[in-house]
């Protein structure tokens, strides 16, 4: 089945930080471009994450549309919204999928390809 929807991401180091348990982590932040390639508007409805780090730790996030929203995305034009993920590991990865609702009712899981998190220079 071919795309309907193309996803790109960029990644950006943002800096070490402690969590409330004083555990250092890795703060990450991600830019997803989602452009519709079909002749219908897309409403991204639902998303899925995989986030593995460094060690192999896997978390899980979903819910309903991203950064608070569900937008509609019309044909040929594209959708990007900039968030973050935070690591107890300087590399690790996400993947997943969005649910998107088609203007003609179909529901469409398009996958997101798995991108590296990564300190500049700690994977080479």
């Amino acid at each position: 089945m071919e795309a309907l929807l193309k996803i790109t991401t960029s990644t950006q180091f943002i800096g070490k930080q402690n969590n409330a348990d004083l555990e250092s982590v890795f703060v990450f932040s991600y830019t997803v471009t989602i452009t519709n390639l079909s002749q219908q508007t897309a409403q991204l409805k639902n998303r899925y994450w995989l986030i593995t780090n460094g060690d192999g730790e896997k978390v899980e996030v979903k819910g309903p549309g991203v950064i608070g929203e569900q937008p509609f995305i019309k044909p040929n034009l594209s959708f990007e919204y900039t968030s973050a993920s935070m690591l107890k590991t300087q590399v690790g990865t996400m993947e997943g999928y969005y649910e998107f609702e088609m203007a003609d009712g179909q529901l469409h899981r398009e996958a997101i390809p798995v991108f590296t998190l990564a300190i500049p220079n700690s994977v080479h």
